[in-house]
């Protein structure tokens, strides 16, 4: 799941039915635990998101007796949503839409910060290892013309195929191709599991290929990418977009809540903002939900039983 990541616009999706208990002026609701509260999660599309997502439910209908929804909805619906009252938290964001950040958590002040993931977001242009290997000066941007003839395909013609990402997620890699005057063709997943699956078959192939890629990603556990150094990234240097010559920001991933169900203080509310994970923990959940094919709350199930002493630090005291 822009710039600082990114992943940008997508429709609300279809997810579980939902609904937060509101009040008449439609806002969260904020009692103080138990039975009482419910809790609706703004849950984005990536995998990683729905390992957040399936972890937290279980634990708060489990631990704390919380009636728990899950509402599929990247950044852009989740922070409209937070600020309506009709989402409680998201747990994960890449900071892809600053301005709906600065209007809802700087100006208007409905929307507040719940603390860091735990998980550090990275996104760049990678090849897989085996491809650097044989070739090591790829990977610094400058040289990528000098092997685009390798990276060729049936659809990207006389140029190299760069493997985009879903056209939902944030990104600025067509135009930085253009601005950088790369050889390369720009096409687009239609979705993350569509990349993963063509990446998948290059990789056991052993073929050559760039692709917009990040961490975290459950399966830089089956495979070995390599990183290609891009111009450097500084604040606002990929906007607007169409000048964007630059790489992409690392970020430490933040979860954000409906301001009234935050000050509330309720159990929920201080279990959202104890948790936090590592990037392994998020991975080895994903895996197992997009690898292993678990449902989501069978992998949750799993990971919760193996880690007590870490989730157990997130229980609210009183």
């Amino acid at each position: 799941m822009k710039n600082k990541q990114i992943r940008n616009a997508l429709v609300v999706g279809v997810g579980i039915v939902s609904a937060l208990s509101l009040t008449a002026c439609g806002k969260a609701d904020t009692s103080s635990g138990g039975s009482g509260d419910k809790v609706v999660l703004a849950e984005p599309s990536w995998v990683g998101a729905q390992a957040n997502a399936a972890v937290v439910k279980k634990l708060l209908e489990d631990e704390l007796d919380v009636k728990v929804e899950a509402k599929q909805m990247d950044e852009p619906v989740a922070f409209d949503a937070l600020n309506s009252g009709k989402a409680t938290a998201i747990l994960e964001d890449w900071h892809g839409v600053p301005k709906k950040q600065k209007k809802y958590v700087d100006e208007k002040k409905t929307v507040v910060s719940a603390g860091d993931l735990g998980v550090v977001g990275h996104i760049g242009w990678f090849v897989p290892k085996y491809y650097a290997d044989k070739h090591p000066d790829i990977k610094d941007w400058k040289n990528l013309n000098k092997h685009a003839k390798d990276f060729r395909t049936s659809e990207s013609g006389n140029k190299g195929h760069f493997i985009g990402a879903a056209p939902s997620y944030s990104q600025h890699d067509k135009e930085l191709i253009k601005n950088l005057k790369l050889d390369y063709k720009h096409i687009p997943s239609g979705a993350e599991a569509a990349q993963l699956k063509e990446i998948q078959r290059l990789y056991d192939a052993k073929k050559p290929f760039l692709t917009y890629w990040w961490e975290p990603q459950w399966m830089n556990n089956k495979i070995d990418m390599t990183e290609i150094k891009l111009p450097k990234y500084t604040p606002g240097c990929e906007e607007p977009a169409s000048k964007a010559k630059c790489g992409y920001e690392t970020n430490q991933l933040e979860k954000f809540m409906n301001a009234d169900f935050a000050k509330g203080n309720s159990k929920a509310a201080q279990f959202i903002k104890k948790f936090k994970w590592t990037t392994k923990d998020q991975n080895d959940v994903a895996g197992d939900i997009a690898g292993k094919k678990m449902k989501p709350e069978d992998a949750a199930a799993k990971w919760i039983k193996a880690n007590k002493s870490t989730w157990q630090k997130w229980i609210p005291k009183k």
